[in-house]
């Protein structure tokens, strides 16, 4: 009996050892369904949102530290006055701007739009990056058209789960769950409030994927990749801390205790920041960015199975349709980018062959 359930043990643990990027990148979209439902959570219970960036910054640049000071330690990099004041600018413009804007929002939308929203990032990045010519596209070339269908038909997936409804899905027993539709967490709004969450939780998409863009530049002349991420971070905390005075001066609301709040703002901080960053990053380096990329939209899954269960969100069957156009422009793009890379990738071979030829024939 012990034999057996020893050999299951180690079966189990060869899969996983040869499944490592799977389980990282399951785990990684599982963090991040948890922070759409705990940041809804504690923010629709009364916690200030802009409170609640200034503490998850704080604990993201605790949780960042050591992962910057092992691996990033050989890495000595001089920061200039000039680039520190990039730095700074980039995160005021990037992170502070779009965690403050989906904190915000996230008190008027579902938790499940806001995980389905960011199915958007890798489409909204691309439109960016075309639009100030970092990257390019061609009419004429089949990926081109691709990567520029997929994030039309993504962002349109994000109007129609926003504003078309349609009917009710009822596919589970509403008893059964946790919480009943009188909980504090379950935050109903005016129809114009929802309408205006859910355009600010597409301008938060907005502000990250233009962050993202700006990192390209940034990683170039700081190649110290996390501990730039923790800067980035620390500039955050600050800005969002004098924010959050500014818009709250009652002492009262930075009072933390051992509750939801606290929990919340401790799981953003170090578990998406800070393990999820380092996970993905590991991903990337192995795997490459597409293998990552395509995992992305078990958050949504993820999210509405927990929302329904949890917290008896209601499914509507235009919020499932519009799910469906986002994950399949999603994978239209990363397609698009994942052909075109290929093409460039044959080029460079076909150049280098050429090239030795006509070094042999020399």
């Amino acid at each position: 009996m012990g034999d057996a359930s020893s050999n299951s043990y180690g079966v189990i643990v060869k899969i996983i050892e040869k499944r490592k990027a799977y389980v990282a990148m399951i785990f990684v979209q599982l963090a991040y369904a948890g922070m759409a439902l705990f940041s809804k959570a504690s923010i629709s219970k009364g916690m200030n949102p802009y409170v609640f960036v200034a503490y998850r910054q704080a604990f993201a640049t605790l949780a960042l530290a050591p992962f910057a000071f092992f691996f990033d330690r050989k890495k000595t990099e001089p920061l200039s006055y000039r680039l520190i004041l990039k730095i700074f600018l980039i995160s005021l413009f990037g992170i502070t701007l779009s965690l403050n804007l989906y904190t915000y929002a996230i008190n008027y939308v579902s938790a499940t739009f806001a995980s389905a929203s960011i199915n958007t990032i890798p489409a909204l990045t691309f439109l960016i990056a075309v639009t100030f010519r970092i990257e390019s596209f061609s009419v004429k070339d089949f990926p081109g058209i691709m990567k520029f269908t997929g994030s039309v038909i993504s962002l349109s997936g994000a109007l129609v789960f926003a504003f078309v409804k349609g009917p009710k899905l009822n596919f589970m027993n509403r008893s059964n769950a946790i919480y009943n539709t009188s909980n504090i967490i379950t935050h109903y709004t005016t129809k114009e409030k929802s309408i205006q969450g859910c355009l600010i939780m597409l301008s938060a998409n907005t502000a990250w994927s233009s962050w993202i863009v700006m990192q390209a530049s940034l990683v170039k002349q700081y190649p110290a990749k996390i501990r730039l991420t923790m800067l980035q971070c620390l500039f955050s905390c600050v800005q969002s801390t004098v924010w959050a005075m500014i818009m709250d001066r009652d002492k009262s609301a930075w009072t933390l205790n051992w509750d939801l709040n606290l929990f919340s703002v401790a799981y953003c901080g170090i578990v998406v920041t800070g393990i999820s960053y380092w996970l993905q990053l590991w991903v990337v380096e192995n795997k490459g960015p597409l293998f990552a990329v395509t995992f992305t939209p078990l958050a949504l899954i993820f999210t509405a199975i927990f929302s329904a269960f949890l917290w008896k969100e209601i499914l509507y069957l235009g919020s499932v349709c519009g799910g469906v156009l986002l994950v399949g422009g999603l994978y239209c793009v990363i397609w698009g980018k994942n052909k075109e890379a290929n093409i460039i990738q044959k080029l460079c071979d076909d150049a280098k062959e050429e090239t030795n030829v006509n070094i042999t024939t020399v």
